[in-house]
């Protein structure tokens, strides 16, 4: 897994966030999903690179890749 993301129960209940901060993956995904740029991000959050929000955009794809689907009978 990407050292970017890391995940410790005393920082955030253990969400996976950004190493170094209290920055969860979720909030980047909300800030991209709100429809702010990363170059917006990075402006709000100089502490964050472009690889940590590239890193919290692969944590989730993986994540998403191996969640299971169950079909719901009609």
């Amino acid at each position: 897994m990407n050292t970017r993301i890391v995940m410790d129960p005393k920082i955030l209940a253990g969400k996976p966030v950004i190493r170094g901060t209290r920055i969860s993956v979720e909030f980047i995904l909300e800030l991209l999903s709100s429809g702010m740029a990363v170059t917006e991000i990075l402006k709000e959050y100089p502490h964050l690179r472009k690889d940590d929000i590239l890193a919290a955009l692969q944590y989730a794809t993986r994540v998403l890749k191996h969640e299971e689907v169950y079909p719901i009978a009609a």
